[in-house]
């Protein structure tokens, strides 16, 4: 489906303030005939019958009304313009977030840095032009410059036909610059994609870059892509200004074409002044809603550009589970989970990491999975999540009936409220210790989160405190603990733990030890994922994973 398509779909959400934005729009064409009417009637009895303002005073205050009236729709419109474009921004950007959390962390570190930022912010943004004003103006495009042409040739044939002739010429020029411009559109995105993902890079990386005097090489290197982003950009202004001058180019001749005409026909008497300056004023009119959607259509080409980027995301196959097969959800109570020859497959490396990895976990059991770095320990942990897509073998939830369930076939959302997962860096927000405790239970109490809070060792760390972006005020370990605290909350029954202990003292290392064996204890059944020997020592059993090279790989 192409993107103008998929953008009218979207618009679908807005479609009441879409079609009050073309009823005002043609409510403000219909009373521009009026006015010209007005507007040439008090012209021609002013010069023909030589009336005063005083004769005249009906007629302007009837020319008045309708100039208040057109300024009133025009407000209005800009109003339900901006309406349709947050209402349809707003389910976009709902649907690309969705989608993004749906596809997983995996699917997201494969991507450019900021790009869904980027789409969902600034690349969402600019189809304000797009919904609020060129699609309203795309309908007046075709509805406008027809009505205008019916009242012209009701009043004067010959301007209609002139205008009937020469209003198809603007909407072949539109197309052909249209074309032009899409290649300048493409290569603006593309860079600003670039700097963007440069940008946040730098960001994230400026204390290593600063540690490591690289700091200045990289703020070169920006400088250098923020100038190619506006060098492109440019390019498409200069592109988009050349169209603009084109079509007012091909309007002033148009009307021009229809001047000749009337005063011509004034001259020899076969019009009235009336009528000459009527279809004088009005022709403009026809030519006014197609030059307005050319430049509406090139002020909304990044946001055309950003869109198409955002339906491919949303677009994006989820990697994990089967297509066709409605997903199920998870039993009541999970007996076991089961892994059976799981091997995996990481792209790039040549490499099955796990390779053929099986265990059992079951309720009130600690099971530590062990082996040397890169050998799919985390990634055995993304394939319970439903986040990776095996090369072979399974995950299969077992039920106390028996019955099995692959988990690729669970409903992803439903199988995730039954799990609580601690990532070697657990994401923290900014706000209070608290708030982010509570992300895992929103409904939990004070007195809940400051115990879970104690059972991780964090006792000293008090719930009310504030914390930067990615848990700044707190080290790198407590932002560690507070992560397993948030998980404890939740009271999942199935607990994954990657590295929870790493970086700890041996008293944090104890503290949340015993807390992973209390959840083992009320029934939560535990993998954890480690290599310091205190965690180790607390397994009832212990599976060690690996990696093998893929056959006839180059790896």
């Amino acid at each position: 489906m192409s993107p103008h398509r998929r953008l009218i779909a979207a618009g679908r959400v807005a479609t009441g303030s879409l079609l009050a934005a073309v009823a005002l729009g043609v409510a403000a064409a219909l009373l521009a005939v009026v006015q010209a009417w007005l507007l040439a009637a008090l012209i021609a009895r002013a010069v023909t019958d030589g009336l005063d303002t005083g004769a005249l005073t009906g007629p302007l205050a009837a020319l008045a009304a309708v100039l208040v009236l057109r300024a009133v729709l025009g407000w209005t419109t800009e109003v339900v313009a901006q309406r349709i474009s947050g209402a349809v921004k707003s389910d976009l950007r709902i649907r690309l977030l969705e989608r993004a959390a749906t596809l997983g962390p995996r699917w997201a570190a494969d991507r450019p840095s900021g790009e869904v930022a980027l789409l969902a912010t600034r690349g969402l943004d600019a189809l304000d032009g797009y919904f609020g004003r060129y699609l309203p103006q795309l309908a007046l495009g075709a509805i406008v410059p027809l009505a205008v042409v019916v009242c012209l040739f009701w009043v004067d044939a010959v301007a209609g036909l002139t205008v009937l002739v020469t209003v198809p010429l603007i909407p072949v020029f539109m197309v052909l610059v249209g074309r032009m411009s899409a290649a300048h559109r493409a290569r603006r995105w593309t860079m600003l994609r670039r700097m963007a993902h440069r940008f946040t890079d730098v960001v994230a990386g400026l204390p290593t870059l600063r540690a490591y005097g690289q700091a200045d090489a990289q703020v070169a290197i920006l400088a250098r892509i923020t100038d190619q982003y506006r060098s492109t950009t440019m390019a498409t202004l200069r592109v988009a200004f050349l169209s603009a001058l084109v079509l007012e180019l091909l309007a002033t001749l148009s009307v021009a074409l229809v001047a000749v005409g009337v005063g011509l026909r004034l001259a020899v008497g076969e019009l009235t002044l009336e009528v000459g300056l009527f279809a004088l004023i009005l022709a403009p009119e026809a030519y006014l809603p197609l030059r307005r959607l050319g430049a509406e259509f090139h002020a909304s080409e990044e946001g055309i550009t950003a869109a198409v980027r955002a339906f491919e995301l949303i677009d994006a196959d989820d990697g994990p589970g089967r297509p066709g097969a409605a997903p199920v959800p998870p039993p009541e109570r999970v007996a076991e989970l089961v892994v059976a020859g799981l091997s995996v497959e990481q792209p790039g490396r040549g490499i099955l990491a796990p390779a053929d990895a099986s265990l059992v976990v079951r309720p009130g059991e600690v099971i530590v999975v062990v082996g040397p770095s890169g050998s799919g320990k985390t990634t055995l942990l993304a394939a319970i999540l439903g986040l990776v897509q095996p090369a072979g073998g399974r995950v299969l939830v077992r039920a106390g009936d028996g019955t099995e369930t692959d988990v690729t076939r669970l409903d992803p959302a439903a199988w995730r409220d039954r799990l609580a997962w601690v990532p070697q860096a657990p994401f923290l927000a900014a706000g209070t210790v608290a708030d982010n405790v509570r992300l895992a239970a929103p409904g939990a109490t004070d007195e809940a989160i400051g115990a879970a809070l104690v059972r991780v060792g964090l006792g000293d760390v008090g719930p009310d405190r504030v914390l930067g972006e990615r848990g700044r005020g707190l080290s790198s370990g407590q932002r560690r603990r507070v992560g397993v605290a948030r998980a404890l909350l939740r009271e999942a029954p199935i607990l994954l733990l990657d590295e929870p202990t790493a970086g700890l003292d041996e008293a944090a290392e104890r503290a949340v030890l015993d807390a992973v064996r209390g959840a083992a204890q009320a029934g939560a059944a535990v993998l954890l994922v480690a290599h310091r020997p205190g965690a180790v020592a607390q397994a009832d059993r212990t599976v060690e994973v690996r990696a093998t090279a893929i056959a006839g790989s180059a790896a």
